[in-house]
């Protein structure tokens, strides 16, 4: 799979890149609302493929979406505010996020639309939870792994959260559908205490496309690097 940013100026870039054949890992997705833009793109980018006769079988594709991110923005925010209220939402933006974009995905693939593209061979766009790592110390190190099993997903884990899962994780089966309200709830009581989500996911994107650009440029730095060496 190649990389494409869930960026609005990317959203084009998926459809045509699935369209010629080319699975992509769509990344950098925070918010609910660039989740079903890229679904969209996605099922758009299967129908042209199919039109010109491409195999669907053959296109795969993961929605990464972050998760640990959302909780060291809002945590932070929340700390600003200051209130013993604000203070008992910590730790619960992430997780509340992260269950409302699968529920979306049961949405978008339970679809009459995509039900013809899966007749014609398609296979879905996985939910793929990326930024699974636990930066706060106080918070379980497996949090981002068991609050977060459900069919078909997949689970980008850095290697100390691997080893953290292994040795201690308790993994009771589907722990995200069925808890969509609270979700919900969490995410206005987030609202209520004066926490913008619109503004947390805008900045996380924006700023999720710099740390990218960096690592990418420091990459081709390297190269050159090595290159100018022989």
């Amino acid at each position: 799979m190649i990389k494409i940013p869930a960026t609005v100026e990317g959203l084009p870039a998926i459809t045509r890149a699935l369209a010629e054949g080319i699975s992509v890992n769509v990344t950098l997705i925070f918010s609910l609302e660039r989740h079903r833009q890229v679904m969209e793109a996605f099922i758009t980018g299967l129908e042209q493929a199919r039109e010109n006769g491409r195999d669907l079988a053959a296109i795969q594709s993961v929605a990464s979406f972050f998760v640990s991110r959302v909780d060291t923005e809002v945590d932070k925010r929340l700390e600003q505010i200051g209130t013993d209220e604000a203070a008992g939402l910590r730790g619960r933006a992430a997780i509340a996020n992260a269950r409302l974009a699968y529920q979306a995905y049961e949405e978008v693939f339970g679809s009459e639309r995509w039900k013809a593209l899966k007749a014609a061979g398609a296979t879905p766009q996985r939910p793929l939870w990326a930024s699974t790592g636990v930066k706060d110390p106080s918070y379980a190190d497996t949090r981002y792994v068991t609050e977060l099993v459900a069919p078909d997903t997949v689970n980008t884990m850095p290697e100390a959260t691997l080893e953290a899962t292994a040795d201690h994780g308790e993994i009771t089966g589907d722990t995200v559908r069925g808890d969509y309200a609270r979700a919900r709830a969490d995410l206005n009581a987030l609202a209520s205490v004066g926490v913008d989500y619109d503004d947390v996911v805008r900045f996380l994107e924006e700023d999720g496309v710099v740390k990218f650009e960096k690592s990418w440029e420091a990459l081709l730095d390297g190269i050159a690097q090595r290159l100018g060496g022989r």
